[in-house]
């Protein structure tokens, strides 16, 4: 196999003295209802050694399990519609800052708890505290992603949640792909990321997260959900 990395994103990371291959995997457009066991090992099952990890995105775990939403189909309450117009809009993306996805907040998190995360943020920002709001409401409103221009139709018009248990989705690819291999679900962007769930140690987890802290899968329409990683040196 010779790896193609994509555009702008280099092919190999060196992280405490190890060089890493990242090598994305190129799918279809991934749809509800489809089976990521099926959609993971058709695509990277051929690809994959005893040693590797298998990386992917939160996203296609999350469309698989039917927890992508149309914006147009999403009826935001008057207190969504509200609440988000304090939010503060950050290069880092929409989060929860229109009423759509402050309503699927809503739902995920329940009504208490971002009333709770708001009446926090609204008492410490003033002080310079950011991000009380999310961490009051938790990682299933801070993995909320909200539609976007540059992402692959028809999920730029769309709300998509966090995947459901993440862990274990993770321990049914390994098993899948053999069991040679480790897996983790990631959310990763172009700020920074995260491990979802995985079959890693916390140590591994972490040696992870600075291992595409690049991003390598990109943050657009490259289309490579599934990543590699292989240590080179």
């Amino acid at each position: 196999m010779t790896a193609q990395p994509n555009e702008g994103k280099p092919l190999t990371r060196d992280v405490d003295g190890a060089t890493y291959q990242r090598i994305p995997v190129r799918t279809h457009v991934v749809m509800s209802g489809e089976d990521i066991v099926e959609v993971v090992t058709r695509y990277a099952g051929g690809l994959v050694l005893p040693g590797d990890i298998v990386f992917v995105t939160e996203k296609i775990v999350a469309i698989s399990q039917g927890r992508a939403f149309p914006v147009d189909e999403i009826e935001p309450r008057r207190l969504a519609t509200f609440l988000s117009k304090y939010v503060t809009k950050t290069s880092h993306g929409i989060g929860l800052g229109i009423p759509e996805t402050m309503e699927m907040a809503l739902r995920e998190c329940g009504t208490p708890r971002i009333l709770l995360a708001a009446a926090v943020a609204a008492v410490t920002k003033p002080f310079g505290r950011k991000g009380d709001f999310y961490r009051v409401a938790g990682p299933r409103a801070r993995g909320i992603d909200g539609p976007t221009a540059h992402t692959i139709p028809p999920y730029n018009q769309q709300v998509v949640l966090i995947p459901l248990d993440s862990a274990g989705v993770a321990r049914q690819l390994r098993q899948a792909l053999g069991g040679e291999v480790e897996v983790a679900i990631v959310d990763v962007n172009d700020f920074g990321g995260n491990i979802l769930g995985s079959t890693l140690t916390t140590a591994g987890e972490k040696a992870l997260v600075g291992i595409l802290a690049d991003n390598p899968l990109g943050q657009g329409r490259e289309s490579t959900p599934i990543g590699i990683v292989r240590r080179a040196s």
